[in-house]
């Protein structure tokens, strides 16, 4: 009876080992799943910071492009202007020309 004692004795010992091994294992992965769940938790931080930042540059950016477009709008529509003006100075200049002209030519303005 002693050797059947001594069997299972050994039996005993030998799951209590793996029963300790097995909580180790748990122990471990315990400690593996808190690192995981904290650093999934520092990613979703760091996603909802930038998802937030992201939303501000994006605001910026739009009210940037319609600034620059209405810089574009108000500078064509003043290089148009421009361009009338200039137009309308040759043309003046021109006349001015053709009348200065025909004043030298007109017996009136002739010195004797």
């Amino acid at each position: 009876m002693t050797q059947q004692g001594a069997v299972l004795q050994g039996y005993n010992n030998e799951l209590v080992k793996c029963i300790e091994d097995l909580c180790m294992q748990k122990e471990e992965l315990n400690k593996q799943i808190q690192q995981a769940e904290e650093e999934k938790n520092k990613l979703q931080h760091e996603i909802q910071v930038l998802s937030e930042q992201l939303e501000c540059v994006c605001e910026n950016l739009a009210q940037k492009v319609a600034s620059r477009n209405e810089l574009d709008k108000i500078l064509a529509e003043t290089e148009a202007a421009y361009m009338k003006i200039l137009d309308s100075s040759r043309t003046l200049l021109n006349v001015l020309k053709k009348e200065v002209g025909s004043l030298k030519h007109s017996p009136d303005l002739k010195t004797s």
